[in-house]
């Protein structure tokens, strides 16, 4: 089997259907297909760009069609979160994810780009049910595929959990969506990324201008183990961390036996390996990058001229 990996979409379908039809996808009997290949979609299709609804419906058509496969990504997630209801909240913020005070204006100014689209009609619960059906991760015989980071040991702990095809279900929904809860952090860590404290004093403002005092890292790096190396944050402040090691376990250690691609990260510049089994296909096509995909012909180490960007 050749798969093509696609990254975050975020709502480009102009972009997207120029990929597909780069790679030699046709638009045949309801759905793009590939008479010798199959799309993996890395999530991360809404939010942001201009045709949200657009974006879900080539993607869902593509993957009933049996022409690709998708996992969940942290914006559907959060899709889900801000439509499902708390059971066990009151008042008017009676949503797993906040909709009032200052999270809840922050939440909607993320999100707003999908619910100008399909708050208030029958999409949105139709879309939100869709993406409760996506998987949290792809275990393939020849790769795998996250939406952010690949955890052995928080996957292990949440498969006996999910729903049939590793899905989220309402109940799980409601345990993600609590911090003192074990499933908050594996479905965080998968669909996020693995987040730390940064060291105290240190601080930095992320793309949307927030300030963080919590920091992703590079889970992916081999053979370092500082603050200053796995930081992701500009540049100019990850250099003034100390070079002082994170807590052993905070890193988790890939096995290698398979490739491994995944999106979220919002990278920058020409499409590179972050090693030789990890691939990133993420290249902040949401905000003005270009839409990747790594074209997977069977290699277990990859190869940067895999890469196609639109």
């Amino acid at each position: 089997m050749q798969y093509d990996i696609v990254g975050d979409i975020h709502g480009q379908a102009d972009k997207l259907e120029a990929l597909l039809k780069a790679m030699g996808y046709q638009h045949k009997a309801g759905a793009y297909r590939h008479p010798s290949r199959t799309a993996i979609f890395v999530g991360d299709f809404i939010d942001r760009g201009p045709r949200q609804v657009d974006t879900c419906r080539l993607v869902r058509e593509m993957v009933d069609a049996g022409s690709a496969q998708a996992v969940m990504g942290n914006h559907e997630f959060n899709a889900v979160a801000w439509f499902m209801r708390d059971p066990q909240a009151g008042g008017e913020d009676h949503y797993l994810r906040p909709r009032h005070g200052e999270k809840g204006q922050k939440n909607r100014q993320q999100h707003e780009a999908f619910l100008a689209e399909v708050e208030g009609t029958p999409m949105h619960q139709e879309l939100v049910d869709w993406f409760l059906s996506l998987p949290l991760w792809l275990d393939l015989p020849e790769l795998r595929v996250v939406h952010a980071c690949w955890h052995d040991r928080l996957i292990s702990s949440l498969e006996p959990l999910l729903g049939q095809g590793r899905t989220l279900t309402p109940d799980l929904m409601v345990r993600a969506s609590r911090q003192d809860d074990p499933v908050f952090e594996a479905v965080e860590a998968l669909t996020k990324g693995i987040e730390v404290p940064l060291p105290s004093g240190h601080y930095f403002h992320d793309k949307d201008g927030h300030e963080r005092r919590n920091v992703r890292i590079r889970w992916w790096e081999e053979g370092s183990d500082t603050y200053r190396d796995l930081a992701i944050m500009p540049e100019p402040e990850r250099q003034k961390l100390p070079d002082l090691p994170l807590n052993h376990t905070a890193k988790p250690v890939y096995d290698k036996r398979k490739p491994v691609f995944y999106g979220h990260y919002w990278m920058q510049g020409k499409p590179e390996l972050q090693g030789s089994h990890f691939a990133c296909v993420d290249y902040s096509a949401g905000k003005g990058g270009p839409l990747v995909a790594y074209r997977w012909e069977g290699e277990q180490q990859l190869s940067s001229t895999n890469f196609v960007r639109i």
